[in-house]
């Protein structure tokens, strides 16, 4: 008889099975004894540093409980369903209050799921919400978020066209630098809703959104220009709105990256770029 796991080790076990199964992994294998496996999954728990070796082709096999199968099925809900709408929606309903990571307890007012078309062949993915976003519980809706807005016309799109979100849904105190145990946590709900939508393309917008998606520690300079192959979807990287306001001279760099965007929708492009 399986012996009965500790609550917060359980809800990690879970968030760890599911982390596996946004990366294609669904084969998962008991090992022999219980305390062995017990003891293996604790490990794992704990050294989330291995996950950046990993790529989101690895084939791997991991040890997954029997009393945590029904959470983990019960958290893809939406993958009996083929509107995207809906599934936005059960996806909305499992996050619930989140309280899984710290943020919950450190000044966030609300979560901020996302915004958008749930059919949008183009989606925008940033890094944090901001005290603007914690208040109306909506992404890019303060500063950074009306050059955002300028982005997209300057696409010949609307804000309503695309859809919109971040790497994790609370806002950080202080507006600070998502953790990393944070974004890991909170970013496989991200990708159930990049499953759900099934966009053209996806604008990774900033260092952390990139760096998180793609699981690779580089510079700016090595993520644009280029496309990247995200789960069968075609994903490019550019500055993050927020550093635009910062530095201006960089709107022309994200313009190009914007122009590859709108090559591969086949979308007409303008004369007249980002202002």
């Amino acid at each position: 008889m399986a012996g009965v796991l500790d609550p917060q080790l359980k809800r990690a076990l879970a968030e760890r099975v599911r982390y596996y199964n946004e990366l294609g992994i669904y084969d998962f294998y008991r090992r022999e004894p219980a305390e062995a496996c017990l003891s293996a999954m604790q490990d794992a728990v704990i050294q989330p540093e291995e996950r950046e070796e990993m790529t989101p082709r690895a084939k791997t096999a991991t040890v997954v409980p029997e009393t945590d199968r029904l959470e983990v099925a019960n958290a893809r809900a939406e993958s009996a369903v083929t509107d995207p709408t809906q599934a936005l929606r059960l996806i909305r309903e499992d996050i619930g209050d989140c309280t899984r990571c710290r943020l919950s307890k450190q000044g966030r007012k609300q979560i901020v799921f996302g915004v958008g078309n749930p059919k949008a062949e183009l989606m925008f993915i940033g890094e944090a919400p901001g005290a603007d976003e914690d208040q109306q519980g909506e992404p890019f809706v303060g500063r950074a978020g009306q050059l955002l807005n300028n982005m997209i016309k300057a696409m010949g799109l609307r804000r309503e066209d695309v859809y919109i979100a971040n790497i994790i849904k609370c806002r950080p105190p202080g507006n600070r630098t998502p953790e990393r145990d944070e974004c890991e946590t909170c970013s496989p709900f991200l990708m159930r809703q990049i499953a759900a939508i099934k966009p053209k393309a996806i604008v990774a917008l900033g260092a952390v959104a990139s760096k998180t998606l793609l699981a690779i520690n580089a510079p700016m300079s090595e993520f644009r220009g280029r496309w990247f192959d995200f789960r069968g979807t075609k994903l490019a990287v550019t500055y993050h709105p927020a550093f635009l306001l910062r530095d201006p001279r960089q709107k022309k760099e994200t313009w190009k990256d914007l122009q590859m965007v709108m090559k591969e929708l086949g979308l007409a492009i303008p004369a007249k770029g980002v202002e």
